[in-house]
């Protein structure tokens, strides 16, 4: 088996000496022929993660970018993200200021507003209408209260808006690429394994949004700040961008990549699936306050095939 020392440079000599490295480096160099175009969703052999329908890897054939709605929910982040919602009823969160229903009690799970016009009360009570079972308006009634129920009349929250911001934008499941492609021929253990995504704004960031309630604007900008590969080995690769497509007449042909690969490359003969999952920060600020709200999206896998690398010598 072959050992690489740093960014592919080998470690040691081999038995065979100068004939293997140069066979080594351009067995390379054709193993990873790969295009670097646009994709489709669906790689050969690609799978996509559990109720996810675009594989979200990328094929040799022109396509259109993926679709919103893959890997992880926009409103409160996939296994990187989102905490639960001030106001909830029945398990689902509510908001906790409607225009037509007023303010959320937690306690009873009903809306009150101040009744307009108010018919005549007792002094020191005013009339509410209440909107019970978390916003029914077929159980709706005005009830004479002499305190404001818990919740009346608290202003805005920034980050239930920030919320509300991030469920308007899309960030996608990451589109990922690799090289060697078992579609194009197996790699070699020991050799590089390059790794891309697409760097799309939707993919990557930045994506930007607001949101508005009662004079209160909160801004967001979401961005990746990094990308986990899984590398089917039990091995995890961490690139802090979307890498760089492998092209066999690029400047770095039949070398480790320069920003995100696995350089040293598969130590066993099989077949691999190599996925990723893309780590966002959506940093909010608004109301003189801010903070970020952690996401992730999980992309579909795609097969690496790695042959024993064979040594002819005479």
């Amino acid at each position: 088996m072959l050992t690489w020392g740093g960014r592919g440079v080998p470690a040691r000599p081999t038995r065979a000496g100068t004939p293997r490295r140069l066979l080594l480096a351009g067995g390379l160099a054709l193993l990873l022929t790969l295009t670097g175009g646009p994709a489709r969703a669906a790689d050969p052999g690609g799978e996509c993660p559990p109720g996810q329908n675009d594989c979200n890897v990328w094929d040799d054939d022109p396509g259109v970018p993926g679709k919103p709605g893959g890997g992880g929910d926009p409103g409160g982040g996939g296994s990187g993200g989102g905490g639960v919602g001030k106001c909830q009823w029945n398990g689902r969160v509510v908001p906790c200021y409607d225009e037509y229903l007023g303010w959320f009690n937690n306690g009873d799970g009903c809306y009150y507003k101040l009744a307009s016009p108010q018919p005549p009360a007792p002094e020191g009570t005013q009339w509410y209408v209440r909107t019970c079972n978390g916003g029914d308006l077929g159980d709706q009634v005005n009830v004479l209260l002499d305190t404001p129920p818990p919740g009346f009349g608290t202003p805005p929250d920034p980050e239930e808006l920030a919320r509300r911001a991030l469920a308007s934008i899309s960030p996608l499941p990451p589109r990922i690429a690799v090289a060697p492609r078992r579609s194009k021929g197996p790699g070699l253990v020991g050799l590089p394994v390059w790794m891309w995504a697409s760097s799309g704004a939707a993919y990557f960031g930045p994506l930007t949004a607001s949101a508005s309630d009662r004079g209160l604007t909160v801004e967001i900008t979401a961005r990746v700040t990094e990308i986990v590969w899984s590398m089917g080995d039990g091995s995890e690769v961490t690139c802090t961008g979307p890498g760089t497509p492998y092209t066999a007449s690029g400047p770095y042909a039949g070398q480790p990549s320069p920003d995100c690969g696995y350089d040293d490359g598969y130590t066993r003969a099989g077949t691999y699936r190599v996925g990723a999952t893309t780590h966002w920060t959506v940093h909010w600020s608004g109301g003189g306050d801010s903070g970020d709200i952690a996401q992730s999206r999980v992309s579909g896998t795609v097969p690496v095939q790695i042959n024993e690398l064979q040594v002819v010598t005479g």
